[in-house]
């Protein structure tokens, strides 16, 4: 029986996030960053090389509240990749920045983004690669958190990793409802 198209792209796209996650998981989290988790990589990269950002603005980012971005924030801090201080100008705003283990670990994963990209495009034509980031920038799938998958897609940015089974079967049940 033939697949629906439907299903065959909610397939590849399930496969293509647990292979994007796994690869990343295997080359960002070394032996130099075996402390930390893709998730906490994940918020090194929220919170950036530029200006201190505010937490509020850090959980916008990453659509989580600030008490569930405070939880990952003291063990990063006690790991020593971020400092947070209160603001000059404002004493109820706490400002993050990356220390150097933290710019560290931010440059090396992107890094792997830089690589992963390189890999992916090495081998289209130019009018293949136009197609992709046509068909690439259609994808609103976050953009649809206000229609009502918010806690889905929170859901999976912060899902404990190391059930990947469990992870699929979340994408699956999210592009389902989307889809």
């Amino acid at each position: 029986m033939e697949k629906s198209n439907n299903r065959v792209l909610n397939e590849l796209l399930v496969n293509l996030f647990h292979n994007v996650m796994d690869a990343e998981a295997k080359a960002v989290i070394t032996e130099e960053f075996k402390d930390i988790t893709n998730n906490d990589i994940h918020i090194l990269e929220a919170i950036g090389i530029e200006e201190p950002k505010s937490m509020s603005r850090i959980a916008g980012e990453l659509h989580v509240t600030v008490g569930t971005l405070t939880t990952n924030m003291n063990s990063l801090e006690k790991k020593g990749y971020l400092e947070r201080n209160r603001s000059t100008q404002d004493k109820r705003v706490v400002l993050v920045t990356l220390t150097e283990k933290g710019r560290k670990a931010f440059f090396h994963h992107r890094d792997f983004h830089r690589k992963m990209i390189h890999t992916i495009i090495r081998d289209l034509d130019e009018e293949e690669m136009k197609t992709l980031i046509k068909c690439l920038g259609k994808l609103d799938i976050f953009q649809r958190r206000q229609r009502g998958v918010t806690g889905e897609i929170r859901w999976l940015l912060f899902c404990v990793y190391d059930e990947p089974a469990c992870s699929i079967l979340r994408w699956a049940h999210l592009f389902d409802k989307i889809l």
